[in-house]
């Protein structure tokens, strides 16, 4: 009986192993564009964060600039003019302060730029081929 009568044919370890190589090859590309995707994502959200942070500390800067005209004026009718814009810049300096605590903290919900799903999922597909590895 000849290879062409039976209906049954059976893949060579060749014809095996290229398929896994195959295989192998287009996960590490759809690993590799979810990794792309996932930190664009990441570096999109924090982009959106600085720019916020950034217009937020402009029109603060506009309207702190008023405000404090009007505090030295108020200030001054009771004390020096020169104490009273001491007391001013010292507040000043505790709300930047406050106001670089906030920054930071966005930015650290940004940080790592790492793509941490991936990285988990490659870990799950590495674990499932040692698996089979171990029982064939």
């Amino acid at each position: 009986m000849s290879s062409q009568d039976n209906p049954v044919t059976e893949r060579s370890a060749a014809q095996l192993v290229g398929d896994l190589t195959e295989q192998t090859k287009r996960l590490v590309r759809t690993e590799a564009h979810l990794a792309a995707r996932e930190m664009t994502a990441k570096a999109k959200r924090g982009a959106v964060g600085i720019g916020a942070f950034s217009v937020a500390g402009v029109l603060a800067g506009y309207a702190g600039l008023t405000f404090l005209l009007c505090v030295v004026l108020a200030l001054s009718t009771v004390m020096a003019n020169w104490l009273a814009a001491l007391l001013v810049a010292a507040a000043l300096l505790v709300m930047a302060g406050i106001a670089a605590l906030i920054g930071r903290s966005g930015l650290r919900k940004a940080l790592p730029p790492v793509p941490e799903k991936t990285i988990e999922r490659v870990r799950e597909d590495i674990a499932v081929v040692n698996q089979l590895k171990e029982h064939p």
